[in-house]
């Protein structure tokens, strides 16, 4: 007998992360062997119960799901990451592709279908969800933007995103600095580049940029 596959689920949310647990559970090819509620402990998760898969949510505090896929990727390149978020918006499914993600799955899903998801992204498949799927093939044909990459979000450096979406939670530079072992200075270099580049004067234009872009949800 196969030994089961090893997963670990990631989401801030509590009852969302028992929830999935208790139903994968129930399968016998699956093991649940950890959880995580941001992408800095995802990323340290992985390290030490080597999962074969990583579900993945995409908007959580400090170091967000995109981010965590591309850190995952980097050092464990064999461990297969499937998303599973409620964005369905261009921007975040071809972003979540470029970070390395094996599969893109909405919060919407029947279980039957994250099954086959789960056991087509376990087995060397990309999966996409069929709402998914159809945006990414509709983008590419058009030649839109998210396609292309040329959005002003996929402009946006790791170290900016990140400082984005603090901003947005309403922390002041001197939190953010301590948080991510910067200096004030170089928090407020970050944040005037991010003015300039997505052409907003304040923070609330900051707020707002990030709450349409889905980093932060209210």
């Amino acid at each position: 007998m196969e030994k089961p596959h090893r997963v670990l689920i990631v989401d801030d949310h509590t009852l969302l992360r028992a929830g999935l647990s208790a139903l994968l559970a129930q399968d016998p090819d699956i093991e649940i062997v950890g959880e995580a509620a941001d992408g800095r402990d995802a990323v340290r998760r992985v390290g030490e119960v080597k999962p074969h898969l990583v579900l993945m949510d995409l908007t959580m505090p400090g170091m967000n799901g995109i981010e965590a896929v591309t850190e995952i990727k980097r050092r464990y390149p064999e461990v297969r990451v499937l998303v599973m978020t409620l964005h369905k918006t261009e921007d975040f499914i071809h972003a979540s592709l470029r970070a390395g993600a094996d599969g893109y799955i909405l919060k919407d899903a029947t279980h039957d279908e994250l099954r086959v998801a789960i056991r087509s992204v376990l087995h060397g498949k990309t999966y996409l969800s069929m709402d998914v799927s159809g945006k990414v093939v509709s983008g590419y044909l058009g030649g839109g933007k998210s396609a292309s990459g040329s959005s002003v979000f996929d402009t946006l450096t790791h170290r900016e995103r990140e400082i984005l979406k603090l901003v947005a939670e309403g922390k002041p530079n001197k939190g953010i600095a301590e948080f991510l072992s910067l200096s004030v200075k170089t928090v407020e270099k970050h944040r005037s580049n991010l003015m300039s580049k997505l052409d907003v004067h304040n923070a609330a234009g900051l707020t707002a940029f990030a709450i349409e872009k889905g980093l932060l949800v209210r």
